[in-house]
């Protein structure tokens, strides 16, 4: 077992390992870590606890220290640097005539990198503007290029819900989506009803998806001739979050509606047939 800490560098970002070493770190707090892109200010938001060193890849980085309250004044001046970066790669983009759009720009906590975020079709060749950069600012540059939902997820925003985004509150990772998630749903499958702002399926089609699935085993198909109490009929509608299996009985001209536990009670199930 290996005694960590769970640190998050951006709000709904991802959570990463880190050795506590002898510091005595509460959840909330924030620390100075060294990360593969250089040493980087975060929130602690996983208290200390033992891990099997499976659960993780090491050799894993000792936090430095517990952030102070001048680095913490050093992240708000490198927001307001970023913002200044922003506006400069900006108006450089447009002399160099480059088809991408600036989504965000950011400083690692010792200044030794910009990191530029943007969008584009396709590829771009930046080789001019890293040029230009790197001579404004006198240090490393890397422009990122990021697919629509990392867009989304920086810029934040409202969804068809009246919520803000998932992705930009509290998804760490994205999951993948497919249609078949809202067909099994019974959702419309009109692109401008199922998709987010990002134009993606909605990342929230996954999260009653396994309930779904789960219900569809134990019901019946649509189709399937099923043997009730009244006679024989055909399964005509299904609600799965309720569990209702709507039965058409042709003979009799009427449909009757049955419930999981009525159709296991009455053997139902075992006589159902496509």
């Amino acid at each position: 077992m290996i005694e960590v800490i769970g640190v998050r560098f951006k709000k709904a970002g991802k959570i990463y390992y880190f050795d506590p070493g002898e510091e005595q770190i509460t959840p909330d707090s924030y620390v100075i870590v060294e990360t593969i892109r250089g040493i980087e200010f975060g929130k602690v938001v996983i208290a200390s606890k033992l891990v099997d060193e499976e659960d993780v890849v090491l050799p894993l980085k000792k936090v430095i220290r517990v952030a102070t309250d001048e680095d913490k004044r050093t992240v708000v001046e490198n927001q307001k640097q970023a913002q200044k970066a922003m506006e400069a790669c900006s108006v450089k983009v447009i002399e160099h005539e480059l088809e991408m759009n600036m989504v965000d720009v950011e400083y690692t906590f010792d200044r030794n990198k910009i990191i530029f975020y943007f969008t584009a079709d396709g590829r771009i060749d930046f080789r001019n503007l890293v040029k230009d950069l790197a001579a404004m600012f006198k240090t490393r540059i890397e422009l990122r290029q990021i697919g629509v939902r990392d867009e989304a997820k920086m810029l934040g925003g409202i969804g068809p819900c009246g919520r803000m985004l998932c992705c930009s509150t509290f998804l760490g990772d994205f999951e993948p989506v497919s249609i078949k998630m809202a067909k099994d749903q019974n959702l419309s499958l009109n692109p401008a009803k199922i998709s987010g702002l990002c134009g993606r399926l909605m990342c929230c089609l996954k999260y009653e998806n396994d309930h779904y699935e789960e219900a569809k085993r134990e019901l019946p198909d649509f189709g399937e001739t099923i043997k009730t109490p009244h006679g024989k009929g055909k399964v005509i509608g299904l609600n799965i979050l309720e569990k209702l299996v709507h039965i058409e009985l042709k003979e009799q001209e009427r449909t009757i509606e049955y419930t999981l536990d009525e159709m296991i009670e009455e053997g139902m199930l075992a006589q159902a047939t496509k």
